[in-house]
C-alpha cells in the first residue's frame, strides 16, 4: 500500500469526491466535498488530501485541514474525511492513514491534531485523546479528539 498526496495523481480527484460526498455529505453537497477537494490539489499548505493506493486501485483517504468543524475554528489542523473503501477495510489501512498524516503534521511543524467524530471507541485505539463535545453544524452532537504529536 502506498500513500501520496492527490496532487500527485489528480486523475482519482473525481473519486475521493464522490466517497466524501456519499460517506460525509447530504443529498445536495457534492459540490461542497466537490471544492474542497479541489482546493486540496491548490499547491497550498493547507488543505491537503491524500489517497492511498494498492497498485493503481485507490483504496483509501484521508484529509489534514484547517478547520474541519466550524463551531470550534480555534483548533488547527484536524484530520478530516478518513474514508476507507469497503474491500480494504478491516486491514489496518484507516491506522496507516491516520498515521501518515501525524507525520505529515509532524513535519509541518504542528504540535497537536484534532479530530471530530460521531461515534467513540474506534480512534482512541490510535493514541487520540477524547477532549470533549461539540455541535456539528446546525446542530448535530460529536466527540472532540486530539492527539499531540
Amino acid at each position: 500500500m502506498k500513500i501520496i498526496n492527490l496532487s500527485d495523481r489528480p486523475e482519482f480527484k473525481e473519486q475521493v469526491t464522490d466517497w466524501l460526498w456519499q460517506a460525509f455529505g447530504s443529498e445536495n453537497s457534492r459540490d461542497f466535498f466537490a471544492s474542497v477537494v479541489q482546493s486540496s490539489l491548490s499547491g497550498a499548505d493547507l488543505p491537503q488530501t491524500f489517497i492511498a493506493l494498492a497498485g493503481e486501485t485507490l483504496a483509501g483517504t484521508v484529509g489534514l485541514w484547517r478547520c474541519d468543524l466550524i463551531s470550534r475554528q480555534d483548533l488547527t489542523p484536524w484530520l478530516a474525511a478518513l474514508y476507507v473503501d469497503e474491500e480494504f477495510r478491516s486491514q489496518g489501512l484507516g491506522q496507516q492513514l491516520q498515521a501518515f498524516v501525524l507525520e505529515q503534521s509532524r513535519r509541518s511543524g504542528f504540535r497537536e491534531v484534532y479530530l471530530y467524530a460521531e461515534f467513540t471507541g474506534y480512534y482512541e485505539r490510535f493514541g487520540w485523546q477524547y477532549i470533549g463535545d461539540a455541535l456539528d453544524y446546525p446542530d448535530k452532537p460529536v466527540h472532540l479528539f486530539r492527539q499531540f504529536l
